[in-house]
C-alpha cells in the first residue's frame, strides 16, 4: 500500500511540474507526453468513470504532442496504451473494438518510427489479443472488481466463474494488464528522471 501512496505522490508531483512547464513552453512534446503519462497513471487510482476522463485528458495532450511532432514514437506508443486503457474501460464491445484498433494503428506506428524497441513490438502483439481480453474481463465483471462501480451501474454481476479455468483467465488477465501498466511505469519514470523532477520525500 505504501508503494501504491508513493506512487501516487510521484505521478501527482510529476502532473503538476508539466503544468506549469505548459504554461511556459506549451509546444514542449517531451512535456506533453510526460504529463499524459502521468495522467495515465493516476487514471489506475479513479473509479471508472473519473478513470474514463482522465484518460481523455491525457489522449488530449498526446494529441497536441503529435500535431507538433507526428513521427514521435514514444508519444504515439503512449497514445496506443491511452486507447488501449480506454477501451478495457469501456463496456460495448464494439465501442471498445474502435479504440483498440485505434491503438494498433499507434503502435505500428511506433514500431515504424523505432523498430529496435522491444517494447513497442510487444504492445502491438497484445494489441492483437486486445479485444478476446476484453470481451473475458468484462464476462466476469473484472475491470469493475479492480476499479469500483460505474456510477448508476449497479453491482457487478462477476465473481460466478470459478475452478481452474477462471484461475486460467484470471492469470492471462494480470500478466497482460500486468505486463500493459508495468510498461508504462517503465516508460513514465525513465521519462520523469530524465526531466530532472524530484521524487517525493521518502518518509
Amino acid at each position: 500500500m505504501e508503494n501504491d501512496f508513493d506512487r501516487l505522490l510521484f505521478f501527482e508531483h510529476a502532473r503538476r511540474t508539466a503544468e506549469v512547464t505548459y504554461t511556459k513552453n506549451p509546444l514542449d512534446t517531451e512535456n506533453l507526453t510526460r504529463w499524459a503519462s502521468a495522467l495515465l497513471e493516476l487514471s489506475t487510482f479513479q473509479s471508472v468513470q473519473d478513470s474514463k476522463l482522465m484518460i481523455k485528458v491525457a489522449i488530449s495532450k498526446l494529441d497536441e504532442a503529435l500535431k507538433i511532432d507526428p513521427r514521435k514514437h514514444d508519444t504515439l506508443w503512449c497514445m496506443g496504451n491511452a486507447q488501449t486503457s480506454y477501451a478495457f474501460l469501456t463496456r460495448d464491445e464494439d465501442e471498445a473494438k474502435g479504440y483498440f484498433d485505434l491503438a494498433y494503428d499507434y503502435f505500428q506506428q511506433a514500431v515504424e518510427e523505432d523498430p529496435g524497441n522491444a517494447h513497442y513490438r510487444k504492445s502491438l502483439e497484445v494489441a492483437v489479443k486486445a479485444p478476446e481480453l476484453h470481451a473475458e474481463l468484462h464476462k466476469q465483471g473484472s475491470i469493475q472488481q479492480a476499479m469500483g462501480p460505474v456510477a448508476g451501474g449497479g453491482p457487478s454481476t462477476s465473481s460466478s466463474i470459478k475452478g481452474p479455468k477462471a484461475q486460467k483467465n484470471s492469470d492471462l488477465t494480470y500478466d497482460i494488464l500486468g505486463w500493459a501498466i508495468l510498461a508504462i511505469s517503465i516508460v513514465a519514470w525513465v521519462g520523469f528522471a530524465k526531466a530532472n523532477v524530484p521524487p517525493p520525500p521518502s518518509r
